[in-house]
């Protein structure tokens, strides 16, 4: 399986690391049953990003409920070397794997190590880095992750400039590899990063820190829903 059996047309994706930790299992399960098929996972070292997040020791403890409720795991890896990680990051259970361009030399040395685990393969820039150099680096990627804000906490707003970062990658990328965007995605921006070719959206705060996630997950899943971008 890939993406293309994972996400529907446009997929909103509830990003975990802003998920209320004690009470994870009974959230996850809420957004899959509100229709949620793939859930964001991001991992941070302390070294690539500054802050220290969850790793594949949660993974491994959420993946068996995500792929019964028959969803998908996407993990993101904000960290140094993300290469080192690919092999711990299947055996926990994630389906696909995305690593930054900033952080690895070896491009296509790094999608095919990822492939030899069977995961699918993205490749994540920051807002700094060129877009053409992210196309340049993400032949044989399933996706490419634009971020819409600095990686790191949850709650930062939306970067306007990432609109037309956006459309930039979405006409410069093979049709089959789809475009993802992370960071400030909420009720007033995800129609224009939507509108702009992002077809994975990673909403954080916007789904999780309100009163009713699944509602929340909802509301914006509609906001994108296949006629409203016609």
């Amino acid at each position: 399986m890939g993406w293309s059996e994972w996400a529907r047309t446009v997929e909103v994706e509830p990003s975990i690391y802003a998920a209320d930790f004690s009470r994870l299992g009974e959230q996850l399960g809420s957004l899959a049953e509100a229709g949620a098929k793939v859930f964001h996972f991001d991992a941070g070292d302390g070294h690539f990003i500054p802050e220290i997040t969850i790793g594949p020791i949660v993974a491994a403890s959420i993946a068996p409920l995500v792929h019964a409720w028959g969803a998908t795991l996407d993990c993101h890896l904000m960290v140094e070397r993300p290469e080192r990680h690919f092999e711990a990051v299947a055996r926990a259970g994630g389906d696909s794997v995305t690593f930054h361009v900033e952080a690895v030399e070896d491009h296509l040395g790094a999608i095919a190590h990822a492939r030899s685990f069977g995961l699918g393969v993205g490749l994540a820039l920051n807002p700094g880095t060129a877009v053409e150099e992210a196309v340049k680096a993400a032949e044989g990627a399933d996706l490419v992750l634009c971020m819409s804000i600095h990686p790191g906490y949850s709650g930062q707003p939306y970067m306007p400039e990432a609109t037309e970062r956006i459309r930039a990658l979405r006409e410069a990328l093979p049709p089959d590899v789809r475009v993802q965007v992370d960071g400030g995605i909420n009720g007033s921006t995800i129609r224009d990063a939507c509108a702009a070719g992002a077809d994975l959206l990673v909403a954080g705060s916007a789904v999780f820190w309100t009163n009713d996630p699944a509602a929340a997950y909802r509301d914006l899943a509609a906001a994108v829903a296949e006629p409203a971008r016609g």
